[in-house]
Parts: C-alpha cells; sequence; structure tokens
C-alpha cells in the first residue's frame, strides 16, 4: 500500500505500508521527503510555500527494537532539545508488533489488523471488507502491478542517473562510462549511450 494524500487544508501524507523491515527505512524516509517537496515547489517558488508533510511507515515489526507503537521525527536541536527547526517535516513508524507507548484505541485495533489479528473495531471490518473486494478485483490488481513495475523502472532510471553523475565527478572518459553502464545495469550500448547524453 503506497499512498499519497494532499488534504486541501496544506498538509500531505505519503503512507508506506512494509511487509519487511529493513535498516533502510530511515534514509528511504529522507528520499521520500525529498521526492516530496520537488514536487510541491516550483523553479523559483518561495521555500515557505512548502506544505507540511508526514511520511508514514507501516511495520510489521519493530525497526527500532524499543516495543514502542509509534516512533515520531521531527528536527530538533541536539544541544537544545526545546528548540525545534519547525520545518514542517514528520516521520511516523507504526509498530505493528508494539507494545508500549499510549495509542488511540482504534490505531491499535489498525495495528492489530495489520498483524494478522481479529477485531471488532468498525474501521477494520470496513477496511477488511474493502480489501476483500479488491483481491477479486482484476483491474484493480493489474493496474496495481502495472504501477509496481512503472515504479521498479523509474527506480532503476534514478540509480542509473545517479552512477552517471558519479562517473562524470570521476572524470571518466564517455566510453568508459558507456561500458560500466552496460555491464552494470545489462544496458545495451544504444540505451547506456542515451542515459549519458539525457545525462548533460
Amino acid at each position: 500500500m503506497d499512498v499519497y494524500v494532499n488534504d486541501g487544508k496544506g498538509t500531505v501524507y505519503d503512507i508506506e505500508m512494509q511487509a519487511v523491515t529493513s535498516g533502510c527505512l530511515p534514509r528511504r524516509s529522507r528520499y521520500y521527503q525529498s521526492m516530496i517537496d520537488l514536487q510541491l515547489v516550483d523553479k523559483g517558488q518561495d521555500y515557505d510555500t512548502l506544505n507540511n508533510s508526514y511520511i508514514i511507515f507501516i511495520c510489521l515489526s519493530d525497526l527500532f527494537e524499543k516495543g514502542r507503537y509509534m516512533y515520531t521525527f521531527e528536527n530538533v536541536c541536539k544541544e537544545d532539545s526545546e528548540v525545534m527547526l519547525n520545518d514542517g517535516a514528520k516521520k511516523i513508524f507504526l509498530n505493528a508488533d508494539g507494545k508500549n507507548g499510549t495509542v488511540s484505541a482504534e490505531l491499535k485495533a489498525f495495528l492489530d489488523y495489520v498483524a494478522g489479528k481479529s477485531s471488532e473495531d468498525i474501521f477494520v471490518k470496513k477496511l477488511k471488507c474493502a480489501v476483500e473486494k479488491a483481491k477479486k478485483n482484476r483491474e484493480w490488481r493489474h493496474e496495481y502491478m502495472t504501477l509496481l513495475m512503472r515504479d521498479r523502472e523509474n527506480q532503476k532510471i534514478g540509480k542509473i542517473f545517479g552512477v552517471v553523475s558519479v562517473y562524470r565527478d570521476l572524470r571518466l572518459a564517455d566510453e568508459e562510462i558507456i561500458t560500466r553502464l552496460r555491464t552494470k545495469f545489462d544496458l545495451t550500448e544504444e540505451q547506456a549511450r542515451g542515459y549519458l547524453d539525457e545525462a548533460e
């Protein structure tokens, strides 16, 4: 489940469901934040037009191993924890395997549902019904797989351009870069040359 929501009141939300909790999630949250900010501000616009944002990861296990249901991160001054950066960005990691901390009964019921536990919560029942309906919708499943493949392709393209940038910084010759791109990403010479041209 990847959800991007603009509430129309100055706040955007990016919600990610994580079947496998890995140590790279904090850095992934940083990447998602940069992607959100790039979408929200056009070149030449003032930075104060940036929306407040929440990046929310719903995890099946405890990334931080403190047993909390929820971990909320904001930028705080290291030297004085009373000083907040107030950049409008928050990152929340929800832990379906949590035991500690105060969360609402509704959130607790949702996390139990994510963890595979039964619940009598009204919202969870509606959610379960919607999930079952979506599973039976072939058109939706096809669209989801298409988007998933497109997302993976975009990630690959982003990596290629990143590698090209590194190779350029190392002042490698174009032909050497093309050879390395072909080997690293299994590209044809034409494809590798195309990426090199686009990166200029």
